[in-house]
């Protein structure tokens, strides 16, 4: 034609850089040329695989290392303060439904973020069956970030629910404190969950 224009067919991605307007465009598998009217078009297909890469349609994978981090976590036995709680009133769970990553330590009940970014954490705690006030707050890094109360006294199964979005960085810790009161451990009543949401 009357356009000298390089395409690299040769690439699997349709790849046009700062053609000209009107020129012509051969497609792979077309006979007629296809005239564009723009400056630059750039389409790249790039899916993800299932561990959390992405794949391009090169075939050239890239890893980002922790991109999938969620748990979930429950309490089944015993009230909270229990013995091992007593000094430092952190709430311990006793069952993991969902821990992706690995990032919360059951022992502990610490949560460990692998990578910055903006997680979601979420905590909803039932108290004793008596009249007392509970305080459960969320901990970052030890210092408390959201708290929720639970103090009516006609309510034997009264919870304490909270939810936040956390900027966070790498090595940064959460988990819960029982500030005042005492918890409900039976029947998987209080539950701790937390998922990135985005990295950064």
């Amino acid at each position: 034609g009357g356009c000298s224009c390089c395409l690299a067919a040769a690439l699997p991605l349709l790849l046009l850089l700062l053609l000209p307007a009107g020129c012509p465009v051969w497609a792979q598998n077309d006979t007629e040329p296809i005239v564009l009217e723009g400056k630059c078009l750039v389409v790249c297909d790039s899916s993800p695989s299932a561990d959390g890469a992405i794949t391009s349609s090169l075939g050239i994978s890239v890893r980002s290392g922790s991109a999938k981090v969620a748990f979930s976590a429950t309490r089944s036995t015993n009230h909270e303060p229990s013995e091992m709680s007593n000094r430092t009133m952190t709430i311990y769970f006793d069952q993991v439904l969902v821990n992706i990553g690995n990032h919360f330590d059951l022992a502990s009940s610490i949560f460990v973020a692998p990578r910055k970014g903006i997680y979601s954490f979420s905590f909803h705690v039932v108290k004793v069956y008596n009249r007392q006030t509970i305080q459960v707050s969320l901990m970052q890094n030890g210092y408390p970030v959201i708290s929720a109360f639970a103090g009516d006294q006609d309510v034997t199964r009264e919870a304490a629910s909270n939810g936040v979005l956390l900027l966070m960085e790498r090595e940064d810790k959460v988990h819960l404190k029982l500030e005042r009161g005492n918890l409900m451990g039976g029947w998987k009543y209080s539950t701790f969950s937390g998922f990135l949401v985005f990295p950064l």
